[in-house]
């Protein structure tokens, strides 16, 4: 079940802001100061709300226009009062999009000028998902409540569906570690 706040509205712009609401729009805070280690003017691409806390959102900013090709993202947890970077020197290219797991919130991926790449504990370390899927621009992700799956808008090759991402909800850094891990899976009947 989601903890979303519909008074709770995140924006982000082109030049840099971000601004938060936490009275359906009658009152706005600019907490952009409270970035550190943005530089100014640097495009908010996109702002994601977390299912779990209301007070917790992450932005992704791009500065590719201004020949700034590093990778910022960011979390709050306090309504943008004070922010962390959980992007790390592994993923390569610039951010454009964040999607937060809707039933593990540790799990978040990260769409980048040059491809896709996963956490599973809360942006400590990222992995870039390479299971065909290509080294492409990730603009857009989104979600499926339903099916599980994760769908992507990309440059150059369209949409790409990875259907049913829910056995990765079970994928932890200890068991990225070992050799042999047995993950749960729904009983089925083989024919």
């Amino acid at each position: 079940e989601s903890n979303l706040d519909e008074q709770v509205i995140w924006v982000g712009t082109d030049d840099g802001n971000v601004q938060v609401t936490q009275n359906g729009g009658k009152e706005w805070t600019n907490v952009t100061a409270n970035i550190t280690g943005l530089p100014k003017n640097t495009w908010c691409y996109h702002i994601e709300a977390s299912n779990f806390n209301k007070g917790s959102a992450y932005a992704v900013f791009d500065g590719h226009t201004t020949n700034n090709k590093k990778t910022y993202v960011y979390k709050t947890t306090d309504f943008g009062k004070t922010w962390k970077s959980i992007a790390t020197d592994n993923i390569y290219g610039f951010a454009r999009n964040i999607q937060e797991d809707f039933e593990n919130e540790n799990l978040l991926f990260l769409g980048t000028e040059f491809g896709l790449y996963i956490t599973t504990d809360g942006g400590a370390h990222w992995s870039q998902f390479t299971n065909n899927m290509l080294a492409v621009a990730v603009h857009y992700i989104e979600m499926d409540a339903k099916t599980n799956d994760l769908i992507m808008t990309t440059y150059g090759r369209g949409v790409i569906i990875i259907d049913d991402i829910s056995t990765l909800r079970e994928i932890i850094q200890e068991a990225l570690q070992k050799d042999v891990y047995i993950f749960d899976s729904e009983s089925m009947i083989m024919h």
